[in-house]
């Protein structure tokens, strides 16, 4: 990930049956998001399923995520302070109405991924929400590459060392 990075936390998963919602519903794992703010786009993203979002969890996403000293930007989560520590840190407590100036792309983000587990999975439990969230990454960082993908394949098929098979005598 390269520039300005938008950072935050969301919760999916699990059963709503007139239950909480967001941070604390029973049943929802917490993820970590960071997005590319590329000014009016979306750049790479990544995201983990964590099993707590703490400044602990958060260090060692930032470690293998983003590069030291890396522009990020945050809500006023208290854990993601933790971020000034290996990062150009920029955490704002936002308004609600004023959300989507502050970090657009992260809120999108997770909105999209929200939106293709329903309509994709139907919904998706925890025990294999990072395959899940994996595929939505792969199609998202990849989603300019359409018209490369048939050069791609071919290339693909010219390095491709032939596999021989050997007919058995009997």
């Amino acid at each position: 990930m390269e520039g300005l990075v938008e950072l935050d936390d969301a919760f999916v998963g699990g059963r709503r049956s007139g239950g909480k919602s967001g941070r604390g519903a029973e049943g929802k794992t917490p993820i970590l998001v960071a997005v590319e703010n590329r000014g009016k786009k979306a750049g790479f993203i990544a995201i983990e399923t964590t099993p707590s979002v703490s400044a602990d969890r958060i260090r060692e996403f930032a470690r293998r995520r983003l590069r030291p000293k890396q522009p990020t930007r945050t809500d006023g989560l208290i854990a993601l302070r933790v971020l000034g520590e290996s990062q150009e840190h920029e955490g704002r407590v936002t308004k609600p109405h004023q959300v989507d100036e502050w970090l657009p792309w992260v809120h999108i983000a997770i909105g999209n991924l929200k939106a293709f587990l329903l309509g994709t999975f139907h919904g998706v439990s925890g025990k294999y929400l990072q395959e899940y969230l994996n595929e939505f990454v792969y199609r998202f960082n990849r989603r300019f590459w359409e018209p490369e993908l048939p050069l791609r394949l071919l290339n693909a098929c010219m390095e491709h060392i032939p596999v021989r098979l050997v007919a058995e005598k009997g």
